[in-house]
């Protein structure tokens, strides 16, 4: 670490010691990609507060970068698997998931989602347990007597820490397919009747046969589809910890749930009081952009600019799809900044610009802006929330279909089919949004809504992560629920007693009244015998 870094480190703690507040140690089990960008903009405000920071990484970490200048210590173990390997196989993973088309059959499409999830989570068990088995690493661990360890769920093994570590456990989630981890674990209802399940693309709005539809995909997540391959998950946690356990029972043990959206975004729905939305965390004003973009942005005139990027895992396209947008975008009076990677497209119009990286979140704040072609990853929309800009979507993976599906039903965004994406389409579409009031209107709605909180976003999560350290957990928090067995939790033996009292008393009164009729019955036939 650099001697400015040591100096601010030093600085922090100072303040921190002076403060009304006390500082922490944080140990953090990260995963990659817009993951890591939530997870690491909480991780600096809270380097920012004056607390200890360690993030735990494999040596084959794809973004963690241990070597950046920052006031963040990282922990270091081999793993197993090279850095070089781990990218290919989430490249693999990516182009098989991009390939799965929507209009394969429902069965088709979620039996490949979850053989990629699987293959996902082969590789994050190699990690957990080149860290756990690793002694000397478990000792310093140990040792560095750490308050509360930060972990997102979708990257299993900070609940395995947490325990071994006894300290308490914060996740950070953006969301569960069919949310699994949300209502086994985390013990939130989800009534089928009005809140759509994940995946599903469905609104609160549901028509009967859509809420046919919702009922299917329920019981598809709830009864069939595994997100991970728990069988091995269970015995590795069982044989750790030398106990029969499971990694929905560890995972149980959070105290607190960070997600990653917002009612800006979510449909209104059943909550308990240790789960927190923080959607919009990373979300920041926009600054001023480099001179040669700036003098592009301002070429476009009254008629605005438009931002096209498909996300930092999607660098490349087919030179024929790549040439359909090109020709799509020539046909629009604005200016188009485009992040691009690939081979030029030979149709690419004089208004648009390719670029290999570009400033996101201060183009979608620049007051040029007039829409935003998105595949729909949540850090993208929720900055063009934050900055009040209307979507054109192109989803291509996971959550994103269901995102713009949010966005769409919210009247700010069209959402097209990659697969059959056409000029004529994604023409039509952008003609819409910019020239159509309603989405911009709709737009600023969801901005204004996103904006009128009492605590930002950024803060609450910081709050949670502070509180859980001053009081050692947030036990009061978590339902009984969770002390329940699934038939005590849907009263099943309590109807069962139930009924079983209306089955015995109908029975007794039953026999009562058939004892009663035999007696008078034979007292009737004395009678008339004398």
């Amino acid at each position: 670490m650099s001697l400015k870094w040591i100096s601010v480190l030093l600085l922090l703690q100072l303040s921190c010691y002076f403060s009304s507040g006390s500082c922490g140690k944080v140990l953090v089990w990260p995963t990659e990609y817009s993951h890591w960008i939530n997870i690491k903009t909480i991780l600096d405000e809270l380097v920012q507060r004056g607390h200890e920071v360690t993030v735990l990484t494999s040596s084959a970490s794809i973004l963690v970068n241990p070597n950046e200048s920052s006031a963040i210590k990282y922990e270091i173990f081999p793993a197993s698997i090279l850095k070089d390997d781990f990218k290919d196989l989430i490249r693999k993973m990516l182009d098989m998931w991009i390939c799965n088309s929507p209009r394969d059959t429902f069965w088709t499409h979620f039996s490949q989602m979850q053989e990629i999830l699987w293959k996902f989570s082969d590789c994050i068990q190699k990690f957990c347990e080149g860290a756990v088995l690793n002694r000397k690493l478990m000792t310093k661990l140990q040792e560095s007597r750490f308050d509360v360890i930060l972990a997102d769920a979708i990257g299993p093994c900070g609940e395995l820490l947490a325990e071994l570590l006894k300290i308490p456990l914060v996740y950070s989630l953006r969301f569960s397919p069919g949310y699994a981890f949300e209502k086994q674990s985390g013990g939130l209802s989800f009534p089928p009747s009005y809140v759509p399940i994940i995946l599903s693309e469905l609104s609160d709005q549901m028509t009967f046969m859509e809420r046919v539809k919702n009922m299917i995909y329920v019981l598809y997540f709830d009864f069939w589809f595994q997100t991970f391959n728990e069988k091995s998950w269970d015995q590795f946690y069982s044989e750790v910890l030398g106990r029969p356990t499971t990694l929905s029972e560890l995972r149980g043990k959070a105290q607190i749930w960070l997600i990653r959206t917002y009612w800006d975004f979510e449909y209104p729905r059943p909550l308990l009081p240790n789960f927190e939305f923080v959607g919009g965390l990373h979300c920041k004003p926009a600054n001023p952009l480099p001179k040669a973009m700036e003098e592009f942005v301002q070429s476009s005139g009254e008629n605005g600019i438009v931002v096209f990027t498909l996300g930092s895992m999607i660098t490349n396209m087919p030179e024929e799809k790549a040439n359909v947008i090109a020709s799509a975008l020539a046909q629009i009076p604005q200016k188009v900044l485009w992040r691009f990677a690939g081979k030029k497209p030979d149709k690419l119009g004089p208004n648009t610009r390719l670029y290999e990286w570009i400033p996101q979140n201060d183009l979608l704040g620049h007051p040029k802006t007039k829409a935003f072609i998105t595949h729909g990853g949540t850090n993208g929309i929720y900055e063009a929330i934050h900055h009040g800009i209307p979507m054109v979507g192109i989803p291509l993976f996971a959550d994103q279909p269901d995102n713009l599906a949010h966005m769409k039903a919210k009247g700010v965004a069209v959402s097209l089919d990659f697969h059959t994406l056409s000029s004529t389409d994604l023409l039509n579409a952008l003609r819409m949004v910019i020239n159509n009031s309603s989405y911009k209107e709709n737009a600023m709605r969801l901005s204004r809504i996103h904006h009128d909180q009492p605590i930002k976003p950024l803060d609450r999560a910081v709050f949670w992560i502070e509180f859980v350290m001053r009081h050692k957990g947030a036990k009061h928090l978590r339902p009984a629920s969770h002390d329940l067995t699934w038939f005590q939790y849907h009263s099943l033996d309590v109807i069962g007693f139930l009924l079983a009292c209306v089955a015995a008393a109908v029975f007794v009164t039953t026999q009562c009244c058939l004892f009663c009729y035999r007696k008078f019955a034979k007292t009737g036939k004395k009678e008339k015998k004398e």
